[in-house]
Protein backbone atom coordinates (compact mmCIF):
# COMPACT_ATOMS: atom_id res chain seq x y z
CA UNK A 1 0.00 0.00 0.00
CA UNK A 2 1.26 3.44 -0.62
CA UNK A 3 1.27 5.96 1.55
CA UNK A 4 2.31 9.75 1.37
CA UNK A 5 4.24 9.88 4.88
CA UNK A 6 4.52 13.51 4.42
CA UNK A 7 0.72 14.25 4.33
CA UNK A 8 0.05 11.51 6.64
CA UNK A 9 2.31 12.92 9.27
CA UNK A 10 0.66 16.70 8.78
CA UNK A 11 -2.92 15.13 9.48
CA UNK A 12 -1.95 13.57 12.35
CA UNK A 13 -0.67 16.28 13.92
CA UNK A 14 -3.07 18.85 12.64
CA UNK A 15 -5.54 16.14 14.19
CA UNK A 16 -3.26 16.03 17.37
CA UNK A 17 -3.61 19.70 18.10
CA UNK A 18 -7.34 19.73 17.00
CA UNK A 19 -8.24 17.60 20.19
CA UNK A 20 -6.13 19.21 22.65
CA UNK A 21 -6.93 22.34 21.92
CA UNK A 22 -10.57 21.39 21.96
CA UNK A 23 -9.81 19.68 25.58
CA UNK A 24 -7.79 22.81 26.97
CA UNK A 25 -11.33 25.23 25.38
CA UNK A 26 -13.67 22.63 26.88
CA UNK A 27 -11.72 22.75 30.92
CA UNK A 28 -11.27 27.06 30.73
CA UNK A 29 -14.58 27.82 29.85
CA UNK A 30 -16.34 30.73 31.13
CA UNK A 31 -19.13 29.99 34.44
CA UNK A 32 -20.99 33.05 35.48
CA UNK A 33 -21.85 33.67 38.93
CA UNK A 34 -24.85 34.24 40.99
CA UNK A 35 -25.29 38.36 41.70
CA UNK A 36 -23.87 39.42 38.68
CA UNK A 37 -24.22 42.79 37.58
CA UNK A 38 -25.85 43.63 33.99
CA UNK A 39 -22.24 44.46 32.44
CA UNK A 40 -20.99 41.00 33.60
CA UNK A 41 -23.57 39.29 32.45
CA UNK A 42 -22.21 40.79 29.46
CA UNK A 43 -18.92 39.79 29.65
CA UNK A 44 -19.71 36.47 30.20
CA UNK A 45 -21.90 35.94 27.08
CA UNK A 46 -18.89 37.49 25.01
CA UNK A 47 -16.39 35.00 26.39
CA UNK A 48 -18.72 32.00 26.18
CA UNK A 49 -19.38 33.15 22.52
CA UNK A 50 -15.37 33.40 22.04
CA UNK A 51 -15.17 30.24 23.60
CA UNK A 52 -17.35 28.36 21.37
CA UNK A 53 -16.18 29.82 18.28
CA UNK A 54 -12.61 28.89 19.42
CA UNK A 55 -13.85 25.46 19.93
CA UNK A 56 -15.85 25.34 16.28
CA UNK A 57 -11.94 26.44 14.64
CA UNK A 58 -10.60 23.65 16.34
CA UNK A 59 -13.13 21.45 15.03
CA UNK A 60 -12.84 22.55 11.77
CA UNK A 61 -8.43 21.77 12.34
CA UNK A 62 -9.85 17.88 13.82
CA UNK A 63 -11.79 17.92 10.35
CA UNK A 64 -9.16 19.31 7.69
CA UNK A 65 -6.25 17.09 8.94
CA UNK A 66 -9.18 13.81 9.24
CA UNK A 67 -8.99 14.90 5.99
CA UNK A 68 -5.70 14.60 5.01
CA UNK A 69 -4.78 11.31 6.97
CA UNK A 70 -7.43 9.64 4.23
CA UNK A 71 -5.49 11.74 1.30
CA UNK A 72 -2.41 10.23 2.44
CA UNK A 73 -3.32 6.73 1.88
CA UNK A 74 -4.40 7.31 -1.97
CA UNK A 75 -1.93 9.30 -2.82
CA UNK A 76 0.56 8.47 -5.16
CA UNK A 77 4.07 10.31 -6.01
CA UNK A 78 5.52 10.78 -9.36
CA UNK A 79 8.86 9.92 -9.83
CA UNK A 80 11.31 11.73 -11.31
CA UNK A 81 11.89 9.34 -14.34
CA UNK A 82 8.58 8.29 -14.91
CA UNK A 83 6.46 9.38 -18.48
CA UNK A 84 3.44 11.22 -18.00
CA UNK A 85 0.49 9.26 -18.79
CA UNK A 86 -1.08 10.66 -22.09
CA UNK A 87 -4.23 9.77 -23.13
CA UNK A 88 -5.05 9.15 -26.79
CA UNK A 89 -8.31 10.41 -28.42
CA UNK A 90 -10.01 7.50 -30.83
CA UNK A 91 -9.90 8.76 -34.10
CA UNK A 92 -13.43 8.94 -35.69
Amino acid sequence: MLIDKKILVAGIIMVSIGISLSLYLNSTSPVGTSGMTEEETLDLLIEQQENQDFNTLAGILIGIGFMLVLISFGARRRRKGSPKKVEKKPET
